[in-house]
């Protein structure tokens, strides 16, 4: 799949860009049947909720090897409904996947996520520059009801803002300071809420500032991230690196693979063997 001008034009204009329902209800749905049963796997690769027991991320289902490896999340990551639009925004055809991170926001009990830019962790992680690209495949239709995530367009131009470690969420990283997030909501356009059908993909950038609400409806509301890097912006050594399944070691360069995301389990079973 490839970009037009006006598409390239304004995700450099928001940092953000919204297309409209890319995978079917059936990719979606088996997307959904897969996460269902890794989150019932005792691994590292996911985090639960502050009560306990709920899965509230997932991480590294994009890999055909690890606990929580998933061949249709595989296949995906590789598609070229996917990773041609990444290679078109970052102007790279060279890309990895930094990370996949599935959030689980359960019914009732799904969290909040701060205000935050994602870049804010990453260049912690030894990534020396901000030109990634995530996709965000909507897995359950977010509303603002069940904890959407909300982007405040172009806020990617305020370049990489000091952030601060927070802990007081299930999941512990480093938020926007509410001082300075007020001064740069005060001479931006309002906030938006990220909304769509199951299988719209919202691709953004790593310094947008974002931010999602409690789920405080009686629906799940699930998404993946699957983030690119490109090659030549691996990350440095840093010490104490976070594990592989957060920042990955495998800087092979993607190959463009196939739209048929369902007729690739076989595929991604040979990759592993």
């Amino acid at each position: 799949m490839h970009l037009s001008k006006e598409q390239l034009d304004t995700y450099e204009r928001d940092g953000f860009l919204v297309v409209p329902e890319l995978f079917s209800a059936r990719e979606t749905g088996a997307m959904k049947a897969d996460l269902e049963r890794i989150q019932k796997i005792d691994t590292d690769h996911l985090v639960r909720e502050k009560n306990g027991g709920i899965a509230k991320t997932i991480y590294r289902v994009h890999e055909a090897d690890g606990p929580t490896a998933s061949p249709v999340f595989h296949a995906a990551a590789r598609s070229p409904r996917l990773l041609e639009p990444a290679q078109e925004l970052l102007g790279d055809e060279a890309l990895y996947v930094y990370h996949t991170k599935c959030n689980l926001k359960t019914a009732i009990d799904g969290s909040v996520w701060a205000w935050h830019q994602d870049f804010g962790s990453w260049k912690r992680d030894g990534v020396p520059d901000p030109t990634l690209t995530t996709a965000l495949v909507m897995l359950d239709e977010p509303t603002e009801f069940n904890g959407c995530l909300y982007f405040i367009p172009g806020s990617h131009k305020e370049g990489n803002v000091e952030s601060r470690f927070d802990d007081a969420t299930g999941y512990k990283f480093w938020v926007v300071p509410k001082e300075r997030l007020l001064e740069i909501m005060a001479r931006s356009p309002e906030p938006v809420p990220i909304t769509g059908k199951p299988g719209t993909v919202v691709f953004f950038h790593p310094n947008i500032l974002h931010a999602s609400g409690h789920n405080l409806s009686p629906q799940n509301r699930w998404a993946i991230y699957v983030v690119y890097n490109p090659v030549v912006n691996r990350p440095r050594d840093v010490p104490n690196p976070r594990p592989d399944y957060v920042r990955s070691t495998n800087f092979a360069p993607l190959v463009v693979g196939t739209d048929d995301i369902l007729g690739a389990p076989a595929a991604a079973a040979e990759v592993s063997a």
